[in-house]
């Protein structure tokens, strides 16, 4: 049997209130009664995991936290397990026990999904990489794209829906491997609370955060979470990272049929950022360098969004909802890589061996503004309920990149060999002697200034969407949905080295399509099919100017316009069962992804070619999610995929074509991450983590790989344990890297860099509530 979700009494965040006034005493109060029928450490353990689950994440399954019941997206009409696609929803519980914080290291941790370098060193925020492919701009916050490519952070999130696959009906442009959609904390008229969490480590790390909601009246609430954090990066400091912030969030019931929610966000992350090592050429082997960050570097990123939705109900069958967002973000990195090679032969010490120090910097200013419209109609057409949803959405995306200004201001201490002839008066880490020089932090002492820009980027988009969910019969469901996006497009790119201008500027419209089956085979279990589609246009990716590769605008102004969207094909077979009593649910899904008219970046040209490429995808993904017992709960996923070039006109390093056939690059052919919670006693739970990545090659993303070049498979292993003084105090450790593992999570298309995994670090908590 279909379990539709009502979206007027489960889904709607303003409307809900009166539904849950009734819902949540008589939940509380038949749990209270079955307690008095069970022994005692079972009931306690069920209870905790019933209040926190209320508490903390009204989508999660009640009795398995790690376990979410239907999305925070209100365009999924039905529950998670009745949905056709394989859609990864972290809750706050899971990311909680985890320890981990920045969505970065979350998101990495599962399977499928792989991280990205950027070009020059970085690209301002977060990578993702989805099934293959680039995701960097395929991030959403409550169902509205957050274009400014940030450092991102969870402390404000109540949980992360990760869906694999094309799903350009939902998410419009790109998604072309899969979308990230954070649902975050919304304020509440049913409860008043306060919760404050301060931890402490090693590697100086501290960690305060507090949630608080008012429930101001029986129509009004507010919701406070604030964020200060700050540890150095295990084993390689100077590096580290700071993060300030604070989410509120507000509701107002106007009347029975009307509601307002709004909401503010602030994030300040500060982070001297390690680039890791460098990949030798000759070996293709990471080699092990120490800290060379300069006091100097910096990643900045500050981010200020104000959202405000509105909900009128016209019926039990009809309502509108409509959210409006504007905001800004303040990107700069400069940061320092590392570079092998020899000394130049007119340098004192001769042409030795050394490593030099690189300089990787930019800038940016993105401005945005979104409205989103949805309107939901449930009806009967021909004896069969359909729930229609009609969507218009527009969106305004300005984005200024440049450059910084710098000079080192202490002398250079060696001579290497110039790009393109001549010397270079440089700065080496290692002395004529062969031993690292000390203080290399304070190498070269650059002063830094902002200089200018060199793109002015801005698109606008109008999206109309129609999507539709149905019973055919009552063990057969379907899901359509169309999306057109029209797009206006302008890039004007200055090019300091000829004192020049281009203006990239065309229009194009963009057509989508989702259709999916679901087959009931009992009450538990259920196989599905679905076929999705989506589009990327070239120049898609706002932070990398004119450059073609990584996303950037291929071709010349004159010939931007005659290049085609890139078109992603997604066919998926699966199937999802929903067992011990709705509190675990077991999926797998086999999937074939292909994309066509690929825009390929050649080496390092600016131009590229047009509509050269094409690859594909293939895997296998399963997942259990939920409890396993009362005391054990778990969420597992593993991932078993194979890329493949079908098409390419890249040449390699040397300039020579590449074959077809080869893999992509950032791509883990297996990955796989298992989560254990046992609640031992009423008051103790302790569990573990475990992540898995085969190895991953250099290369740029939807190209080929450079298999020469890559970092190899790794295992991590977590623990965590928490103890329950009392229904207001609980005391959290966390250990990451136990056994100390030394691994790489994603290297630069050249190996002139490589990421380097956190070394083993312990944390102590402690949570109070009041």
């Amino acid at each position: 049997m279909k379990k539709v979700k009502n979206p007027l009494s489960m889904r709607n965040r303003t409307l809900t209130h009166t539904t849950l006034a009734i819902g949540l005493p008589s939940l509380i109060l038949g749990s209270a009664v079955n307690a008095q029928e069970e022994d005692d450490a079972v009931v306690l353990d069920t209870l905790e995991i019933e209040e926190r689950t209320i508490d903390t994440n009204p989508y999660s399954q009640k009795g398995a936290p790690y376990k979410a019941r239907i999305s925070g997206d209100d365009r999924h009409t039905r529950e998670l397990a009745e949905t056709p696609q394989t859609i990864t929803v972290l809750t706050q519980a899971q990311i909680q026990d985890s320890g981990k914080t920045d969505l970065k290291d979350i998101l990495n941790a599962q399977p499928g999904i792989s991280l990205g370098t950027g070009e020059n060193g970085n690209a301002f925020g977060d990578r993702y990489v989805i099934r293959g492919h680039e995701a960097r701009s395929d991030v959403f916050v409550d169902g509205m794209r957050d274009p400014g490519m940030t450092t991102r952070e969870s402390f404000a999130v109540e949980q992360i829906e990760i869906t694999k696959g094309p799903s350009s009906t939902f998410a419009g442009r790109g998604s072309t491997g899969g979308a990230i959609n954070a649902i975050t904390k919304q304020a509440s008229t049913e409860y008043n609370f306060n919760k404050v969490n301060a931890g402490a480590g090693t590697d100086d790390y501290r960690r305060i955060t507090a949630d608080s909601n008012f429930a101001l009246s029986d129509s009004a609430a507010l919701r406070a979470n604030i964020l200060h954090a700050y540890e150095e990066v295990p084993d390689r400091g100077p590096a580290d990272r700071e993060r300030n912030g604070i989410a509120l969030a507000a509701a107002f019931q106007v009347t029975d049929r009307f509601g307002i929610n709004a909401d503010l966000y602030y994030l300040d992350a500060q982070d001297k950022p390690d680039l890791g090592s460098y990949i030798d050429r000759d070996s293709g082997q990471v080699v092990d360098v120490p800290v060379y960050v300069q006091d100097e570097d910096f990643l900045e990123s500050e981010v200020k969004t104000a959202t405000l939705s509105a909900k009128y109900l016209f019926s039990d069958n009809l309502r509108f909802e409509n959210s409006v967002r504007y905001g800004t973000t303040d990107n700069g990195y400069f940061v320092t890589g590392t570079r092998a090679g020899n000394r130049d032969a007119s340098d004192p010490a001769g042409a030795i061996p050394t490593i030099s120090l690189s300089s990787h910097q930019g800038w940016q200013e993105v401005d945005y503004f979104a409205d989103q419209a949805n309107l939901f109609w449930t009806t009967d057409i021909g004896g069969s309920e359909h729930e229609f949803i009609f969507s218009f959405e527009y969106t305004s995306h300005e984005v200024l990149n440049g450059v910084y200004d710098s000079e080192a201001t202490n002398p250079s201490n060696c001579v290497t060999p110039g790009r393109g002839g001549g010397v270079s008066e440089s700065y080496c880490i290692i002395d004529a002697s062969g031993n690292y020089i000390s203080n290399i932090s304070g190498l070269l002492n650059r002063s830094i200034t902002k200089g200018s820009w060199d793109s002015d980027y801005d698109i606008e988009t109008i999206s109309l969407a129609v999507m539709d969910t149905f019973n055919i019969t009552e063990s057969l469901s379907a899901f359509l949905g169309l999306r057109v996006d029209s797009f206006d497009y302008t890039n004007t790119v200055y090019s300091a080295f000829t004192d020049t201008t281009s203006v990239f500027d065309y229009s194009d419209d963009l057509y989508n399509y989702h259709a999916g089956l679901v087959y009931d085979i009992n009450t538990v279990g259920n196989v599905y099919f679905t076929y999705s589609t989506s589009s990327n246009i070239n120049g898609g990716e706002s932070d990398v100017g004119g450059a073609c590769g990584y996303g950037g605008i291929c071709g010349e102004p004159e010939t931007i316009g005659r290049s085609k969207p890139e078109q992603t094909e997604n066919i998926e077979l699966g199937t999802k069962w929903n067992l011990m009593g709705d509190r675990l649910l077991a999926t797998a899904a086999v999937f074939q992804i292909t994309k066509d008219d690929v825009m390929e970046g050649l080496d390092y040209e600016t131009t590229g070619t047009l509509n050269t490429g094409k690859n594909r995808v293939e895997g296998v993904e399963l997942s259990l999610t939920g409890n396993i017992t009362r005391q054990l709960s778990t969420q597992f996923g593993a991932a078993l995929m194979k890329a493949e070039v079908l098409e390419t006109a890249s040449v390699d390093f040397n300039g020579d074509p590449v074959q077809t056939g080869g893999t992509l690059a950032n791509f883990a052919e297996k990955s796989a991450f298992l989560q254990l919670r046992y609640q031992l006693t009423p008051a103790f739970a302790f569990g573990g983590t475990a992540t898995y990545s085969s190895e991953i090659y250099t290369g740029q993303p939807d190209s080929p790989a450079n298999e020469d070049w890559g970092v190899p498979s790794y295992t991590v292993l977590d623990l965590f344990a928490q103890y329950q003084f009392n229904e207001q105090l609980s005391l959290r450790a966390n250990i990451g890297n136990v056994t100390d593992k030394d691994y790489y999570l994603t290297a630069y298309r050249s190996g002139a860099f490589t990421y380097i995994g956190d070394a083993r670090n312990a944390q102590l908590s402690v949570s109070y509530e009041f």
